[in-house]
C-alpha cells in the first residue's frame, strides 16, 4: 500500500468547506500546517493538521475539524487524523488563494498587494 502524501491530504482538504463560505478550507488559507507521521499500524500514517478559522467566534470550527478528520480517516492509508485549531497568527483575507479572493470579491490589500505578507504565516501553497 502506498503511503499518503501531502498532495493527497491537500486534495482531501479541497473537499472540505466552511459551511458559511462557498470556498474550500485549503483555498481560504485556513490550513496552517500538515504533518504526516508513520503510524504503529503498519502501512498507515497519522496526520496532524493545524488550522484556523476566519473569526475566533466562528461556531462551525468543530464541524469543520470533524469533516477533515472523517474524510482523512476514510482513506486506507490513514490510521488517525488530528485537527487542532489555533488563532496564532490570526487569519487574514490575504491568506486566501487568489482564486478564493476573486470568488469572494476581495480586492488585494493595499499594504500587501496580491501575494499577501509571506512573513505572516508559513504555509506552502500549490
Amino acid at each position: 500500500m502506498a503511503k499518503i502524501t501531502k498532495e493527497d491530504i491537500i486534495k482531501v482538504l479541497k473537499q472540505c468547506y466552511d459551511p458559511e463560505i462557498p470556498v474550500d478550507l485549503w483555498s481560504l488559507g485556513l490550513i496552517y500546517d500538515i504533518e504526516i507521521q508513520e503510524s504503529y499500524e503498519g502501512d498507515q500514517s497519522d496526520i496532524n493538521i493545524v488550522m484556523s478559522l476566519t473569526t475566533p467566534g466562528c461556531g462551525m470550527g468543530q464541524q469543520m475539524a470533524d469533516d477533515i478528520r472523517n474524510k482523512l480517516e476514510a482513506k486506507d492509508t490513514v490510521n488517525q487524523a488530528f485537527v487542532r485549531v489555533t488563532f496564532d497568527p490570526p487569519w487574514e483575507p490575504e491568506m486566501m488563494s487568489k482564486e478564493a479572493r476573486d470568488k469572494l470579491g476581495f480586492a488585494p490589500s493595499p499594504s500587501t498587494g496580491q501575494t499577501g505578507n509571506p512573513a505572516t504565516i508559513t504555509t506552502e501553497w500549490e
